[in-house]
């Protein structure tokens, strides 16, 4: 089977099911009321950033996108469905390219459409404090939430797929985000700065003094995702479905 209908069939199964479209409906709705929020703050801080103000809602609003990547593979294991999905593509590594697309692009357009609405729901809070804020630094910020709400997702697709379970990788990265990262991250510094989240979160900001550019920020998370699918695709033709 070439691999166009491989694609599309596998665009059906994400269509069809109204939880996976769900989470992406929560990704947006979720980011962009945090992000509405937070454009009510005080911006008297010294440390007010204006553009990462606009964007945090991103932080909540990650774990729909995690939750999306993990169950569009997870529901292949539910019921031996991969069982099904593999004896239609017996090609294992054209099946799971097919997912991961399938995963990619809707977490990338949802990224993208949620970054500016809540880049615009919080510039409507934020008022004059955020004029300063350049053009090129606004694309930035959208272009950079819509490609880190992508690395999320297939993050949360490469480590279920090594897991076999949603539920585990639920289970691992929430924990990761909320917790270690987001907690002993603030405190630890250093090397935490190069944890998949918190590099590709220096994308949403307009000015950052760690070690790492927003660009240099995604390319971390990016070589941390591709660890994760390789380890997930090795996991997929190590074992029997």
């Amino acid at each position: 089977m070439s691999f166009t209908p491989v694609l599309r069939s596998e665009a059906l199964k994400v269509l069809t099911l109204r939880s996976l479209c769900g989470t992406l409906l929560l990704a947006f709705a979720v980011t962009t009321a945090f992000s509405a929020l937070a454009g009510a703050s005080d911006t008297s801080d010294p440390d007010f950033d204006p553009l990462f103000t606009a964007l945090s809602g991103v932080m909540p609003g990650q774990i729909a996108v995690i939750a999306f990547g993990a169950m569009a593979v997870s529901s292949e294991y539910h019921g031996n469905g991969i069982r099904l999905s593999l004896a239609a593509v017996p090609r294992r590594g054209r099946w799971f390219v097919a997912k991961l697309v399938v995963v990619a692009v809707p977490a990338l357009v949802v990224g993208l459409v949620t970054a500016f609405a809540a880049l615009g729901a919080a510039r409507a809070g934020l008022g004059p404090a955020a004029d300063g804020l350049t053009t090129g630094e606004q694309v930035r910020g959208v272009v950079g939430c819509g490609i880190y709400f992508m690395l999320m997702a297939l993050l949360a697709a490469g480590l279920t797929a090594l897991f076999r379970s949603g539920v585990a990788t639920l289970a691992t990265l929430i924990p990761f985000i909320l917790i270690i990262s987001f907690v002993i991250g603030d405190v630890a510094g250093g090397v935490t700065d190069f944890l998949p989240d918190r590099a590709g979160q220096v994308v949403l900001y307009r000015a950052h003094d760690g070690t790492l550019g927003p660009w240099a920020g995604l390319a971390v998370t990016a070589l941390w995702v591709a660890a994760a699918l390789l380890a997930g695709a090795w996991r997929l033709r190590s074992r029997d479905a």
